[in-house]
């Protein structure tokens, strides 16, 4: 399907729409190691932060961190209004707010962290629904988020069905740069858009999708060339 005959689009955040200068992530996780009495390097710095290898929780565990302890410090060291002013958005990101059908944003950024980076960057009226993963939403691969905010758009659309069939009126699409954005897009039976914005070899896989593009412009070209993802 063409991106322009998409009935309503989802999001990812982090990653996807926006991303944060490099020394606000080394600062909050030098500031965890100090709570912790663990240093991070920058590359476990970058799979975390930006999910590289799929559950962060998974992978806080193989390198032995108890995620009960690590999440509570990492949210005590984040400042809301620090964050979101070293938030940036990606330029070929702007098209969301241009997209003439319901759009809304499904991410695992918190509630406290999401309102001040989208309200700094003036992007809230691009949405139709925000929806943050929290243990009672769900977390993306989990497709119940993406139910949520859906429901919140009020559309018809593509549910899969206990007997593996599906049901609904209409094609949607989830965009995010995680393999969990994929799996939550699949799980719902949407489309999947993965944006690899950090490439294959940091990342050390290669994330299937739908489209799989390095940017949104990318998309477009993908589209008119006729070489989407099979």
């Amino acid at each position: 399907m063409r991106p322009a005959d998409y009935d309503f689009w989802l999001f990812d955040l982090d990653g996807t729409l926006i991303d944060v200068d490099w020394s606000y992530t080394r600062e909050v996780f030098d500031d965890v190691g100090a709570i912790l009495g663990r240093e991070f390097t920058d590359r476990e710095a970058h799979i975390i932060w930006n999910g590289l290898t799929g559950k962060r929780d998974d992978q806080l565990r193989a390198w032995g961190i108890d995620p009960a302890e690590f999440w509570p410090a990492f949210h005590s060291i984040e400042n809301p209004e620090v964050r979101a002013e070293r938030t940036f958005l990606h330029p070929d990101a702007e098209f969301v707010g241009e997209l003439d059908a319901p759009v809304g944003l499904v991410t695992h950024c918190q509630q406290f962290l999401t309102d001040p980076v989208i309200d700094h960057l003036d992007i809230r009226d691009w949405f139709d629904t925000i929806v943050c993963c929290t243990d009672d939403t769900g977390w993306k691969p989990d497709p119940d988020p993406v139910y949520r905010a859906l429901a919140d758009m009020d559309v018809e659309y593509r549910r899969v069905a206990s007997d593996g069939g599906v049901g609904s009126v209409a094609d949607g699409v989830l965009a995010g740069d995680g393999s969990c954005d994929v799996g939550a897009a699949w799980n719902a039976g949407l489309d999947a858009i993965h944006v690899e914005r950090h490439g294959h070899e940091k990342r050390g896989h290669c994330v299937m999708g739908d489209y799989r593009v390095s940017t949104f412009e990318d998309l477009w070209e993908q589209v008119d060339s006729g070489t989407a993802s099979d």
